[in-house]
Order: structure tokens, then C-alpha cells, then sequence
């Protein structure tokens, strides 16, 4: 079961991983928002190092996780290719690249001391959930600041809800960790919303734009 369970969010985040660079490309726009690709950039190269490099033997997560950082490679080339775009035009260029750097020193820093702090085992998890929720969270700021479903798809919310859900349920139900299960749930909680925002806007990809208009006009 526990296997099982891996494989299923193994699969279900690799789709993510993949139809994010997809979407990134199609639309020229990047499909992780910033603070969760850093932060996810340095889980997935950690834990992946400790993985390959242990004297047992890589284990399966271990070759998950490395499979996962080689495609963060793509979704950060499609960032700094695209990410820009969401910038002012009257800022400059350096200041978009400084702070995307900061950002990405931030998080990995960040995904260091949860591993000092707590350990590999529980670092790995305590740290895995709570970028994941602050994923969840992203998400839908992402789609009420562009407007929309730029950049984003059914297929990465669906992808990342499952993805998201299995280990929920091998490390806060099996393994029976509250702190795990409270942050899983809040993760489904969200993950859900997201879904529905994309929903209501499958058919009518300009909804948001029409309601500000009307908002705007009303006023």
C-alpha cells in the first residue's frame, strides 16, 4: 500500500510537472507561481542528493524525487523566459532578476533549515506538506491576478489535488501524523476551490475580466 500510494503521487505530480512546462510554452506565461517553484526546486534537489547518495541504495522516492528536479529545470527556464510579462513595464529588468534570485536563495535556505531543525524523515514531510499548501494557496492568487486561466489548467489542478492526496493519506491516516493530516486536509480544502475557479471558467476564459468590467462600469 505504501508504494502504491507513492506511485500514484509520483505520477499524479510528474503530470503536473509536465503540463506546466506544456502550458508555460503554449502560452508564453510560467505555470508555478514563484515562492512554490523555489521552494519546490529545493525539496526535490535535497532530498533526491540525500536519496542517490546514501550508502543503502536509492530508494523509490529517491529516483521520484530526481525525476522531479530534472523537470523543475523546465517549469524555471519557462519563469525567467516568460515571467516578466507579469511585471510592471516601468520596472526594470534587474529588478525582476534580483528578486526572483532572492526568492530562490530564500526557499532553498528555507528547505535547509527544515532539514537541520527536524531531520531528513520528518523535515522531508513537514516541509513537503506545508510548500504544498502554500502551493494550494498561490494558485488561486494566481488565477485572481491574472484574471483567468493563463497559464494554468484543469489537468495541473486535478494532478496536483491527487498528487497531494495520496501521501495524505499514507502519512496523516496510515502513519496517523495530525499535523500531516490537518495540513492535507487544508491542501484538499483549497485544491477544491482551485478546481472550481477553473471549472466556472472553462467555457468562458474571460469570465473574470467581464466581471471586473461590470464591476468597473457599475461603479
Amino acid at each position: 500500500m505504501e508504494d502504491i500510494l507513492k506511485l500514484i503521487s509520483g505520477i499524479a505530480w510528474t503530470i503536473v510537472y509536465i503540463d506546466a512546462i506544456r502550458i508555460g510554452f503554449k502560452d508564453k506565461s510560467y505555470a508555478m507561481p514563484l515562492f512554490a517553484l523555489g521552494l519546490n526546486l529545493g525539496w526535490e534537489v535535497l532530498y533526491a542528493y540525500l536519496s542517490l547518495t546514501q550508502s543503502s541504495g536509492p530508494s523509490l522516492q529517491g529516483y521520484i524525487n530526481a525525476s522531479w528536479a530534472l523537470f523543475d529545470v523546465g517549469l524555471v527556464y519557462t519563469y525567467f523566459r516568460y515571467g516578466r510579462r507579469d511585471w510592471p513595464v516601468s520596472v526594470p529588468n534587474r529588478i525582476f532578476l534580483s528578486w526572483s534570485v532572492l526568492v530562490f536563495i530564500t526557499t532553498i535556505i528555507l528547505q535547509l533549515a527544515f532539514f537541520y531543525e527536524f531531520g531528513e524523515h520528518l523535515g522531508a514531510r513537514y516541509s513537503a506538506f506545508l510548500q504544498n499548501l502554500i502551493m494550494s494557496v498561490l494558485f488561486i492568487g494566481m488565477f485572481v491576478a491574472r484574471k483567468g486561466r493563463r497559464g494554468q489548467t484543469l489537468l495541473i489542478a486535478v494532478a496536483k489535488w491527487i498528487g497531494t492526496l495520496a501521501p495524505t493519506i499514507l502519512f496523516g491516516i496510515i502513519e496517523q501524523s495530525l499535523f500531516i493530516l490537518v495540513l492535507g486536509v487544508f491542501c484538499s480544502f483549497f485544491d477544491i476551490i482551485y478546481i472550481r475557479l477553473l471549472l466556472l471558467t472553462r467555457h468562458n476564459p474571460n469570465i473574470m475580466v467581464d466581471a471586473m468590467r461590470e464591476t468597473t462600469a457599475a461603479e
